[in-house]
């Protein structure tokens, strides 16, 4: 069942004997402790054996788009109700037998504005529901639909003991035309017309459709490439592109949607979605030219770092979404045939980012990366979706989100020659950065991924990641992962070993193969406007003859600004 009464104000519409005349009653919503109800409005109108029940709600001077005009629609006679959705230029309707419910009914000495009720009562999906209904006016009327065939005006209802609609005016109207619509539009199931509804109101951006990310020969680019065309760059590991953005509300919430599988290559592989920022020194001229464009640091081990962290004229790459691709999901499902298994057909990963909204609106790059050298590679499918928090397409804070790129050393230009990130060996990661007068709420927004991939590198050993703010220690992190074993359908070409477990199934360093990293928060409410310093300091792992431990750490502060 469906209720169709959270938040609103009820209006019914029905006849009083005959057909010419009709009642208005008007209810009111309120929560227990709360008398109040609010003005918004359905109408229930009855027609001889038809009804018709429709929102009141004015839409809104500068509504959202996608909300639909719905109609919930009873023949008792018929025993069938029929639901429309209209939208500007077309309507979907999906059509349902009237249900018969088994409520428990009980006398009651309760009046409701002047009229005798009795009570119902029943149990629908664990919610407890009382309803007081009058059979004096000798009609049937419910202001929700799915009360089916119910015997008498219900003037009053309660969800378990909290949320109530209750009847505060009846009052007598004309009549009106017939109800049934003679156009009812495209038949779909219920189930499709619900999922039909919450997506028109979402916004989905497509960035890459069925893109291949591979090693291989990509061509040149150039600097002034087009929009709304996808690049490769780093050998075909990296695809890129730059687009138009919607300034969405501040009540929106964006999320990032990607889709990866195998197109030949077996072994997971670190994948990172981003955003270009504007500096004056950009990430772009590296996407076109090389790392070598991007500012250096030289770390004590005598190695250069390029572009991993903030200078006063550069900043690096924003990270939206930090994955990793499974073993081999699709390419390789027919290679393993294992009892109990069922191996997926692609990882799927998808990560809010509402709050770092202030880079996901107007001109925007947007690229992704899996670091491979197969000339199958992968294929992705990225998509960023915005879905609403109000009808009103209007801001409703007076601030908006900042945001402030400090790090990345997640090496996206791998196969172009940009450094891994494994100067913790020798050094601190250090960046100064300054705070603007009117930036407020700030924290760090930070993901931390360890590797090395064997039995001593800090791939599968924890390792205490410190953050010292203007020289204190204030934070501690020990990014670990030891649920992996839980996706080990995800993988299947992972390495089955002699006592039963999968690589697949090993505790990691913040990270799993086919899931994405969660970024985690350090609040800083005490961090005043000016300049500050931020160092991330990690134990890591000695290297062990060609093989050595590097981490992927990026972080970028946020906050408030006042509009």
């Amino acid at each position: 069942m469906k209720f169709r009464f959270s938040g609103i104000a009820l209006l019914i519409i029905l006849p009083f004997l005959g057909f010419s005349q009709q009642y208005q009653v008007l209810y009111k919503q309120y929560t227990a402790g709360s008398q109040s109800g609010d003005t918004s409005f359905v109408q229930l109108t009855i027609s001889g054996n038809q009804t018709a029940l429709k929102s009141l709600n004015d839409k809104p001077e500068n509504p959202i788009p996608g909300l639909a005009d719905e109609v919930f629609y009873v023949d008792y006679k018929a025993k069938r109700t029929l639901r429309q959705l209209s939208y500007p230029n077309e309507s979907f309707y999906s059509e349902q037998s009237l249900d018969t419910l088994d409520f428990a009914f009980t006398d009651s000495d309760q009046k409701l504005l002047g009229y005798n009720c009795d009570k119902a009562s029943i149990s629908i999906n664990s919610n407890k529901i009382e309803i007081w209904y009058t059979t004096d006016i000798g009609l049937q009327a419910a202001p929700v639909s799915w009360l089916g065939d119910f015997p008498g005006l219900v003037l009053k209802l309660v969800r378990n003991g909290n949320y109530t609609l209750e009847a505060s005016e009846i009052r007598t109207i004309e009549a009106s035309e017939q109800l049934m619509p003679q156009n009812t539009g495209n038949a779909l199931s219920n189930r499709e017309l619900s999922q039909l509804q919450k997506e028109k109101l979402v916004f989905r951006i497509p960035v890459f459709t069925n893109q291949q990310l591979f090693w291989g020969d990509t061509g040149k680019i150039t600097a002034d490439f087009p929009a709304d065309t996808s690049l490769h760059t780093a050998g075909g590991t990296l695809i890129f592109k730059r687009l138009s953005l919607p300034d969405f509300p501040d009540h929106y919430q964006a999320f990032a949607e990607l889709t990866t599988y195998s197109n030949g290559d077996a072994y997971d592989r670190t994948g990172s979605v981003f955003i270009v920022p504007q500096s004056e020194i950009s990430f772009v001229d590296a996407l076109v030219f090389g790392p070598e464009k991007l500012p250096v640091f030289e770390g004590k081990d005598g190695a250069l770092y390029q572009g991993f962290m903030l200078t006063e004229n550069y900043q690096p790459p924003v990270e939206l979404l930090r994955f990793f691709t499974p073993f081999g999901v699709r390419h390789f499902n027919d290679r393993v045939q294992l009892a109990g298994l069922n191996w997926e057909n692609e990882a799927y990963y998808k990560q809010e980012v509402s709050d770092i909204s202030s880079e996901l609106k107007g001109d925007v790059i947007i690229g992704v990366f899996i670091g491979n050298y197969d000339g199958g590679g992968h294929k992705i499918n990225l998509d960023l979706s915005f879905y609403p928090g109000s009808a009103i397409w209007e801001n409703h804070s007076e601030t908006e989100n900042w945001t402030l790129p400090l790090f990345n050393t997640a090496n996206v230009l791998e196969m172009a020659g940009q450094n891994y990130g494994k100067l913790f060996g020798t050094d601190t990661l250090k960046i100064e950065f300054e705070v603007p007068e009117d930036v407020s709420n700030l924290r760090l927004r930070y993901i931390s991924t360890g590797h090395g991939g064997w039995g001593g590198g800090d791939e599968f050993n924890p390792k205490e990641n410190q953050i010292f703010i203007d020289g204190k220690l204030r934070f501690v992190h020990t990014p670990w992962r030891g649920d992996c074993a839980t996706y080990r359908e995800l993988n299947p070409v992972s390495g089955n070993f002699w006592n039963g477990m999968s690589s697949s199934d090993l505790s990691r360093s913040g990270w799993c193969p086919g899931e994405a990293t969660e970024p985690v928060y350090f609040n800083l409410p005490d961090l005043k406007p000016g300049k500050h310093h931020i160092a991330i300091a990690i134990p890591q792992g000695n290297p062990e003859g060609n093989s050595f431990s590097f981490w992927s750490v990026s972080g970028m502060l946020l906050g408030e600004k006042t509009k």
